[in-house]
């Protein structure tokens, strides 16, 4: 193998400029009298003593005098008879930012207006058209008074002045700040204190935990001249090291071992005894150098939700520690073993950080006992199981329950091998209706026979092609379920079994055999 990596399976905006120059110096609507200051005077002749025309009553609004009914020009526009050269007036835009009765404008010339030239009558004071003895002319309002100037440019100079004065003084402070004094060392204190020796945590929390666990977790390296890897494993009673079969699977037909503890040493090893079904292992180290054994703890006390530590080599990265939860429970997981064997898994499924290499480490829960051992990942690669994949962690780690863990190992250091409850009988793993059915007979996978003869599933009454859908009081949906529900028991152990024969449905009490 190449490496330890077994995976499982408003409206638009107006855009009219006009405004601008629209007149903004009313205060408020404009009366007939707003017109007569920017036109000329009226398209007739003036009225009056000097021009020796009767004046006339007003008929328009007050202050306003009424157009000539001639044949003239409306008024305020130039008449088209006028002689050729003569100018024509001129207005004032009405842009002024100050209120209308506060504005100056130019009188008026009356060149160009009348086809008779007019001597220019006397100004008045101020500007404005001549003095009149009637109505007929709006009086053009006095200068602004001088009183109501704003600020002078030259306190805004002053105040400049000021302004970038003070903002010179506070940047040579804050740099003076910055810089310090260069004249002297600067200490920037120290976050080191008067403790020597080891890092003291509190036993129940995860660097607690750690400190004490990880000197008894090792990566084992195998070589055997084809294929090689790397996986974990960890120290148990005896002097012995529980690991994964896959991750010294090279070893088994003459390959090199070797240990390297959490300080950098190292050791050879042998195998003591190795199981593909369960996907455990047990080697023997040369030395343990007073490493302690971990203490297993019992997984059927486990709940979802409860808090676990994965401890191991991911990627060759020896002593790496993840936290996380227990995700799910019973999950059904299988994994390709040795010689194209399949281990089936009652998985303790967690969310702790789990890659290739961390196979045969320990999942420990808050007393730092072992309730599982890392067998397995998902991928998004695949959806098979194992760390056959070189994909990091999504999430989706999967350990063996230790409950099991303990029972394999027992016998494999005890026995050399060992032994798996069974129910005598063939299942057709190509079934895909709910349950597990008992292959009928021809089945190519069925090494002994669809049922073995005066085994359990013989004795109990189920016959091939029986459809098993409850195994101990747990539904079964599929053929990886009934197997695992069966590996997890002992042999001797006597279960009820739920199962339908047609229309029929019917159960069963069996006494679970021994097998490898």
């Amino acid at each position: 193998m190449t490496e330890d990596n077994r995976a499982p399976g408003g409206p638009p905006q107006d855009d009219r400029r006009t405004a601008e120059f629209e007149p903004r110096n009313s205060v408020g609507p404009q009366g007939p009298t707003d017109q007569i200051v920017a036109g000329g005077p009226p398209s007739g002749p003036p009225t009056g003593p000097q021009s020796g025309l009767p004046i006339g009553p007003p008929t328009g609004p007050q202050g306003m005098a009424p157009p000539d009914p001639g044949p003239r020009s409306p008024y305020g526009a130039p008449q088209h008879t006028d002689a050729p050269g003569r100018p024509r007036p001129s207005f004032s835009p009405h842009h002024y930012e100050q209120p209308y009765d506060q504005q100056r404008h130019a009188a008026p010339s009356y060149n160009g207006w009348n086809t008779q030239q007019q001597p220019h009558p006397p100004q008045p004071p101020g500007g404005g058209y001549p003095a009149q003895p009637g109505p007929n002319w709006a009086p053009v309002p006095a200068p602004e008074p001088r009183g109501r100037r704003g600020p002078s440019t030259s306190l805004f100079l002053v105040v400049s002045v000021v302004i970038a004065l003070l903002a010179g003084a506070l940047g040579a402070g804050v740099g003076v700040l910055a810089t310090g004094d260069h004249s002297g060392t600067v200490d920037l204190g120290s976050g080191k204190t008067s403790t020597t020796g080891a890092k003291n945590r509190d036993p129940g929390s995860v660097a607690g935990i750690a400190q004490r666990l990880v000197p008894s977790v090792v990566m084992i390296k195998v070589t055997n001249g084809t294929e090689g890897g790397a996986g974990t494993g960890f120290v148990v009673n005896g002097g012995y090291i529980v690991t994964n079969n896959h991750v010294v699977a090279p070893a088994v037909s003459g390959g090199n071992m070797q240990v390297v503890f959490s300080d950098g040493k190292t050791t050879t090893a042998t195998i003591v005894g190795h199981d593909p079904t369960s996907d455990i292992a047990v080697i023997k180290p040369g030395t343990l150098a007073g490493r302690k054994a971990l203490t297993l703890g019992d997984s059927d006390n486990l709940a979802v939700g409860d808090p676990v530590i994965a401890i191991g080599s991911p990627l060759g990265l020896a002593g790496t520690v993840t936290t996380g939860i227990v995700s799910a429970l019973n999950r059904p997981v299988s994994t390709s073993g040795e010689g194209g064997e399949s281990a089936f898994i009652n998985a303790v499924q967690t969310d702790a950080a789990i890659n290739p290499g961390n196979s045969g480490g320990p999942l420990v829960d808050s007393k730092g006992q072992v309730i599982g051992v890392n067998s397995a990942i998902a991928t998004l690669g695949s959806q098979s199981l194992g760390d056959k994949q070189q994909s990091g962690s999504i999430g989706l780690g999967f350990a063996i329950p230790s409950n099991q863990v303990k029972k394999v190992a027992e016998q494999l250091i005890n026995n050399g091998k060992a032994t798996h409850a069974v129910i005598g009988a063939c299942i057709d793993m190509s079934y895909q209706g709910g349950g597990a059915r008992i292959a009928t007979d021809g089945a190519q996978s069925c090494k002994g026979g669809t049922i073995t003869p005066g085994g359990p599933a013989e004795k109990a009454g189920l016959k091939a092609g029986d459809i098993i859908t409850a195994f101990d009081g747990k539904p079964i949906s599929g053929s990886d379920e009934l197997i695992m529900a069966i590996r997890a028991k002992a042999p001797g152990d006597r279960v009820q079994v739920a199962y339908t024969r047609g229309s029929q449905r019917s159960t069963t009490v069996l006494t679970l055999g021994a097998g490898n």
